[in-house]
């Protein structure tokens, strides 16, 4: 079969489209036949080098596929079978698991990132990496919410608790996350300060229901959203950037308010003043992936069409390089697939 591997960290050019041998079936696992894959910034970490990866390495966390063979302790699913491959890898026995905090599982993996990933034509997982692939939706756009779909649900609804009353902010509304957090934060009712890095990623933003557009390198969002919020700030912040964004994100946090955050893009060194946080009584909360309920919880809102998985574009797998490229250049809204 053909994959996208890399042999050694590095930019765009060390991604190899590249024949490999098509992965053994354990008793307990399912073989796949990918039929699209999405790239989220994960991979591109992998690509430029993370700590302990095993090299070669074939990247990509995101995918959904058919069945194409089971192991013979295999008993829920079946060959023809299309799938959704969930990228967090847990035992399912430690008491995380049991407590249905899988993504606090003491063995805990990324799929793409602790083992062989998706960016290729066939993958072999265990059957509780898998869930059955709505009807509705087509395999492009069931590969391109697992990772960031999870992660942004986990943030809003397990983590920061969201109420209808809340009056949510999103940063980057045009990224993986952004976009999902954006709706699911619309589909609660609430209202959503979105900001983007362009006037046309903050028309975007719009169209997916923001209440409030903001250009993040040109407005004054402190001064805005005071203005719009009257004084009072936001209620939830939606965080993912890190060091650039966190001042503005303090200074626009309600009394009582929830900052969740599940990244650090710009930077993970952050300064804290614990006089707001005691007295203004807010709560800063950390996320990580998501729960099954989480993934659930997210193919439930798409099932339903309250939440539409935002592709920006398809390349074809072979086309690797320019896919990161592209979003390393920051050109996407929404999510960027792969198809082999």
């Amino acid at each position: 079969m053909k994959a996208v591997r890399i042999h050694e960290h590095g930019n765009e050019e060390v991604l190899v489209w590249e024949e490999v041998s098509l992965p053994e079936v354990k008793d307990d696992q399912v073989l796949v036949e990918i039929k699209a894959a999405a790239i989220n910034h994960l991979d591109i970490w992998v690509r430029k080098g993370i700590p302990g990866i095993s090299l070669p390495m074939i990247i990509g966390s995101d995918g959904a596929g058919i069945v194409a063979e089971v192991g013979k302790g295999v008993d829920q699913f079946n060959i023809g079978d299309e799938v959704i491959i969930n990228p967090l890898l847990f035992c399912g026995t430690c008491s995380s698991c049991l407590e249905s905090q899988e993504n606090q599982c003491s063995s805990m993996g990324i799929v793409g990132e602790t083992t062989n990933g998706t960016n290729c034509e066939f993958i072999a997982l265990n059957q509780r990496s898998l869930n059955k692939k709505p009807t509705n939706i087509s395999f492009e756009s069931a590969a391109s919410f697992p990772l960031a779909g999870q992660t942004s649900y986990q943030m809003l609804i397990n983590r920061a608790m969201l109420k209808k009353s809340d009056i949510v902010f999103i940063w980057g509304a045009s990224s993986g996350v952004g976009s999902f957090g954006l709706q699911i934060a619309k589909s609660y009712d609430c209202k959503v300060i979105a900001t983007g890095g362009s006037k046309e990623k903050c028309e975007y933003a719009s169209k997916l229901g923001a209440d409030l557009s903001l250009n993040h390198y040109k407005d004054d969002i402190v001064s805005i959203v005071k203005d719009y919020t009257k004084g009072k700030g936001v209620n939830v912040i939606f965080e993912h950037s890190g060091f650039e964004t966190w001042s503005t994100s303090m200074k626009i946090l309600s009394r009582y308010g929830r900052l969740v955050t599940c990244g650090s893009t710009t930077g993970p060194k952050v300064s804290i003043d614990l006089r707001y946080i005691f007295f203004k009584q807010q709560s800063i909360l950390g996320s990580t992936m998501g729960t099954l309920s989480a993934l659930d919880g997210i193919m439930n809102l798409i099932s339903d069409g309250a939440v539409t998985p935002v592709i920006d574009k398809v390349f074809p797998m072979e086309n690797i390089a320019d896919a990161h490229k592209y979003i390393e250049d920051s050109n996407q809204f929404g999510k960027v697939v792969l198809v082999p």
